[in-house]
């Protein structure tokens, strides 16, 4: 029987076991968080981004978790700069062109600060004159910092990014640096 965890991932850690960068001053990595031997990350997610990482025991689960050509979908809230129009939302919803090719269709829709949201450490920058919103989006690819790219190749960078799906498997009320193990 497969081993699933699912794990909130805080800012700030690296979606590793071990952190092979930088001499000094390590960085944090699930290894912090999660002593269970024989799981690992199924997919990744930015330092800079938190949520929702499964990891797992087996080869076959993890690669249909992460493999682009499964189109498995994964959720993401975005607080992102400005207020995104219609229009900006059917951009992404048709696909954003970036360097590396046109991304895949996504559904994007505006949404309320989402429930139960912890705060970040460190906090987003907060700008006076610039007011900031939430956008839900949902992708089948995982192209390296995709939603980042997307959101600011139409004009509206993001500030926070969480992701709250893969697939069916949902964050829920787990906080950062919490998981629980699933049954498969």
């Amino acid at each position: 029987m497969s081993r699933l965890i699912l794990f909130n991932k805080p800012y700030g850690v690296l979606s590793q076991f071990t952190d092979a960068g930088t001499a000094g001053s390590p960085r944090k990595t699930l290894s912090d968080f999660i002593d269970v031997p024989g799981v690992y990350a199924a997919g990744r997610l930015d330092q800079d981004s938190e949520g929702l990482l499964v990891l797992t025991d087996d080869g076959q689960v993890q690669n249909r978790i992460s493999d682009p050509k499964f189109k498995q979908p994964k959720t993401y809230w975005a607080q992102v700069e400005g207020v995104p129009d219609d229009a900006v939302l059917q951009n992404l919803r048709s696909g954003v062109v970036l360097k590396d090719g046109k991304t895949a269709p996504a559904k994007a829709e505006a949404i309320a600060e989402p429930d139960n949201l912890w705060p970040r450490d460190p906090p987003i920058r907060f700008r006076k004159s610039v007011p900031d919103s939430w956008i839900s989006l949902t992708i089948t690819e995982g192209r390296n910092r995709q939603v980042r790219r997307m959101t600011a190749a139409v004009g509206h960078p993001t500030l926070r990014l969480i992701r709250a799906q893969i697939g069916d498997w949902r964050l829920g009320e787990l906080r950062p640096g919490q998981w629980r193990a699933i049954a498969v």
